[in-house]
């Protein structure tokens, strides 16, 4: 069977600085971050950040009931909205087509909800099962709960494919999804990732000494690939793409923002969290070649970016091994902070608009690259005008996952 092409026909996303382009965009022109000092996290005493990048304010609209909610945690939420978002978008939202099969879900996060998480705690070392668990406490703490809750929310019955990968969860729901129409499995997908913010993420890379520790300077960090970085910020939010074949898009007459040509997934096969330049560059040239092009088609590259030494150095050198000096690049995590299993679809959903509007957001705090870092055209300043054809959007995540996707700019 021939392959099909695939296009990106909606998008949407719940972020720290905007939840529709032309908030984000305005704010990264104007370089506003989401980065903050969490009050909350003062309660933890062994807690060494209280750096955080939370989504403000966030509420579902009343049109979502409490029988549609009580499974759903917040970072099922965060999916749902970000994908009815999208769905809006892609004029599919109510429509039929969505229900009978033919439109499946790929999305993940790093884990379930930490307010169900909680309650099994409470059970497990209070002994307080009758008072803290309920009977959606697992609905809301299950791995795929954002993937799950979406689908129910929308009435998907095609197939679900829950990405729980760590930062490459949203990476890879994107080009999961992208495989499973390319290869005739499904005709729609939706495709992301989301994360919610909790202190207990923040501890994760608190353990390993690898979070940002400017407590009293919230918006001067993160720095990645700066030499004067001092870690990462966790946040939080949701992206969602809605991808469709290209004639069952046409033929409906979507708009077509973006179509998907590459997608590659890989993995280091030998430390659990210290990353692997040679695999990384790997990666990128599987994507690639699933793409059928080589390495000066592309434009731009939307990195990772986490803003810890070990991974930007690791990173930008497999890039500038790849693309050379010449390739533009910049890093959104220095707006949002890490969002983890959201990254990697808010960062696609970026790429693709910047690339659409030919204006792409420089890496914020970036005053002074680090020597160690690959000789790569790093975007400071007040971003640049770029024209080009393709972009690509880099992940990497703990255990070793790393993936790489190709968008092609539609005419």
């Amino acid at each position: 069977m021939q392959p099909k092409r695939v296009v990106v026909t909606g998008m949407g996303g719940i972020t720290a600085i905007g939840s529709d382009w032309d908030t984000v965009e305005k704010n990264l022109r104007a370089g506003v971050t989401g980065v903050e000092y969490m009050t909350a996290w003062d309660q933890y005493a062994e807690l060494n950040t209280r750096l955080g990048a939370p989504v403000k304010d966030f509420k579902l609209p009343a049109h979502y009931t409490r029988k549609q909610t009580r499974t759903m945690s917040r970072v099922a939420q965060l999916a749902v909205l970000a994908t009815e978002n999208a769905l809006t978008h892609a004029g599919l939202l109510g429509n039929p087509i969505i229900q009978d099969g033919r439109m499946g879900i790929a999305h993940g996060s790093c884990s379930g909800g930490t307010d169900a998480f909680m309650e099994f705690g409470g059970m497990l070392w209070g002994g307080v099962a009758g008072r803290s668990l309920n009977a959606t406490t697992f609905l809301r703490y299950m791995s795929h709960t954002a993937g799950v809750n979406t689908g129910l929310y929308f009435g998907l019955k095609g197939r679900i494919i829950p990405t729980t990968s760590a930062c490459t969860s949203g990476s890879q729901g994107v080009g999961y999804a992208y495989e499973a129409i390319k290869y005739g499995k499904q005709l729609l997908m939706v495709a992301g990732g989301s994360e919610e913010l909790h202190a207990a993420y923040a501890a994760v890379f608190d353990t390993m000494f690898a979070t940002s520790l400017r407590n009293d300077a919230p918006k001067q960090s993160p720095r990645p690939f700066d030499k004067a970085r001092d870690g990462l910020v966790i946040g939080e939010g949701s992206g969602t793409l809605i991808l469709e074949e290209l004639e069952h898009a046409q033929a409906r007459g979507a708009k077509i923002l973006a179509e998907v040509v590459g997608f590659a997934c890989n993995s280091d096969g030998d430390h659990a969290t210290h990353p692997n330049t040679a695999t990384m560059q790997v990666a990128m040239e599987l994507a690639l070649q699933d793409a059928e092009l080589s390495p000066e088609d592309i434009g731009y590259v939307s990195a990772h970016g986490t803003s810890t030494e070990q991974g930007d150095i690791a990173e930008s050198q497999a890039t500038s091994r790849l693309f050379g000096e010449r390739m533009p690049i910049s890093s959104m995590k220095s707006y949002l902070g890490h969002t983890l299993g959201a990254c990697g679809a808010i960062e696609s959903w970026w790429a693709i608009e910047m690339m659409n509007r030919g204006w792409f957001a420089p890496t914020h705090n970036l005053s002074e690259i680090d020597e160690r870092c690959g000789k790569l055209d790093y975007i400071v300043g007040a971003g640049r005008s770029i024209d080009c054809e393709y972009v690509m959007n880099n992940n990497f995540a703990f255990g070793g996952i790393n993936t790489s996707l190709i968008f092609k700019r539609f005419k």
